[in-house]
């Protein structure tokens, strides 16, 4: 990828630019932002054309951003970019122009695969503030899983299932358990600590495959052989079978209640 600005500091005048635009050695991505001698730039550089034609100081932001750093799957969409400048270059097609001053601040912006893109902390924020609760939260635990410290507040939920959970314990008047705790050496979903009950709810993320599954399997064992009852739950059982987890969770954890 070259700009114009840049062609221009070697020397290559307007004239030139245009002649090898006709003989295809440039290949006109956005206004003043070229591919040099290739007609259909890969994914990266989509987004660092899409950097360049927003100015100086911008960088991958947003969904594009989480796409850039493996935080949610590439969808295909518009690139998001966000320029520290309020001001200047106008939005172009292709590309969704956001505009903050913050951006200016120290270590907000790093490079990956040399294109600027904004950190994985300021990433997610960003999601927060602008797509779907449960996309944001997706891709906020798939940066957690990758090892990212954010640093950002939580409600101790890493999925949708987890809250859709918690709402179904409040409806059916269960005691609240702790959620992500750790027991026996290992992070379950929901502990009742004092009743040695452990529930686990299981959904598909696009991370996780047979390792994940062996794992799980792994450490479902080691916590009934430390005496804790286990459960798993899957989505379409609470959507679906209500009624059945009820029972089948009120009676372990009044089980385990006894003396």
């Amino acid at each position: 990828m070259v700009t114009a600005a840049q062609l221009s500091a070697l020397g290559i005048s307007r004239a030139a630019i245009s002649e090898r635009e006709r003989s295809g050695r440039l290949h006109r991505l956005h206004r003043g932002v070229y591919a040099v001698g290739h007609r259909s730039p890969n994914e990266w550089q989509r987004y660092m054309a899409a950097v360049l034609a927003c100015g100086t100081g911008a960088a991958l932001s947003h969904q594009s951003a989480a796409y850039l750093w493996g935080f949610l799957k590439p969808e295909g969409a518009p690139v998001h970019v966000t320029s520290p400048s309020m001001s200047g270059k106008v939005s172009q097609r292709g590309i969704v122009l956001h505009r903050s001053p913050s951006l200016k601040r120290e270590g907000e912006v790093i490079r990956r695969e040399r294109i600027p893109v904004t950190t994985p902390r300021r990433t997610i924020v960003d999601l927060e503030q602008t797509i779907e609760p449960w996309k944001a939260r997706r891709a906020k635990k798939q940066a957690e899983f990758m090892g990212f410290e954010l640093a950002l507040p939580t409600d101790r939920t890493r999925s949708d299932l987890e809250i859709d959970f918690l709402g179904f314990l409040s409806k059916h008047g269960f005691p609240a358990p702790e959620v992500n705790a750790d027991v026996a050496g290992y992070e379950v979903d929901f502990l009742w600590r004092s009743e040695r009950v452990v529930v686990e709810t299981d959904f598909f993320d696009y991370h996780r495959g047979h390792q994940a599954f062996e794992d799980d399997h792994k450490r479902e064992l080691h916590l009934r052989r430390a005496g804790f009852a286990v459960r798993r739950y899957t989505g379409a059982q609470l959507d679906n079978y209500p009624a059945e987890i009820v029972v089948d969770l009120g009676e372990v954890l009044g089980r385990r209640n006894r003396p």
